[in-house]
């Protein structure tokens, strides 16, 4: 079931980036050659990137590929890390399961507002953080559920399963 969930999740993303590449192409084309800029393809762009950047970071990242500042949990002994990760996990999935709300509130107030050209609304622009935060949190809940379970960082049951 999981890897029917990721093939279709890295469908999507695929599915995303090729149209921002074709809005980028189209772009170009009408710009250069035809010297006849289409406006709602750089608006285009921006909104296929803003999803594609949120789908993929909450689908299909795993934990060991996002960005991370580890210096400071590079230098400690295993157990202090692993404490370390404790914390870290439960502030993230208490920090956005605490704004989901505002989160949610703000992306329905956004309907209110458009985009200049092609005219769709905010609200179904900005709809992918609210899933983003939604996956944050569950993400985060079953990192410290697996770290309580196991008694390793997440960082360390990548290095013993690459």
């Amino acid at each position: 079931m999981i890897g029917m969930w990721r093939k279709f999740a890295e469908i999507v993303a695929v599915g995303l980036l090729t149209a921002m590449f074709a809005s980028f192409l189209l772009q170009v084309f009408t710009r250069y050659v035809i010297n006849q800029p289409l406006g709602w393809t750089s608006e285009a762009c921006v909104i296929l990137y803003i999803w594609a950047v949120f789908w993929t970071s909450a689908f299909l990242l795993e934990e060991r590929e996002h960005i991370t500042f580890s210096m400071l949990s590079d230098a400690l002994s295993p157990r202090p890390r692993w404490v370390l990760s404790l914390i870290g996990h439960a502030v993230l999935a208490t920090a956005f399961a605490s704004a989901l709300p505002a989160i949610v509130d703000y992306i329905a107030f956004m309907k209110i507002d458009s985009t200049p050209i092609t005219r769709i609304r905010f609200d179904y622009v900005f709809s992918i953080f609210a899933v983003f935060a939604v996956a944050v949190v569950i993400r985060s809940v079953l990192a410290l559920y697996r770290a309580l379970r196991d008694g390793i960082t997440a960082t360390e049951r990548a290095a013993e399963n690459p």
